[in-house]
């Protein structure tokens, strides 16, 4: 079993809260995307989404509404991962009835 880290403990409850928004489609894309693929991804990866979940929530809707992209390559692959993520049938299994 792979030990965490008091930092990486506090880190990831950090990360949970701010996937939580005020907005629920938000919500069902992030949080399951936190759960169930973040700790699967490089470190760049993990950083792009630390920053990505600092942003206002009408930037994130928009984005992971793929009415628009970010500008930035690197957000513009973590929002696409989260949007593959959400319509793959493994995040399917797992959303709440």
């Amino acid at each position: 079993m792979n030990e965490q880290s008091p930092q990486d403990v506090a880190l990831r409850k950090r990360l949970h809260w701010h996937s939580r928004r005020g907005m629920w489609e938000l919500d069902l894309l992030l949080v399951p995307f936190l759960e169930q693929r973040y700790d699967n991804l490089d470190e760049a990866d993990r950083a792009v989404f630390r920053d990505l979940i600092d942003e206002e929530d009408q930037d994130l809707f928009t984005w992971l509404m793929r009415r628009e992209w970010p500008e930035d390559p690197d957000r513009r692959r973590i929002v696409q991962l989260i949007i593959d993520h959400a319509e793959s049938a493994d995040s399917i299994e797992h959303r709440p009835v």
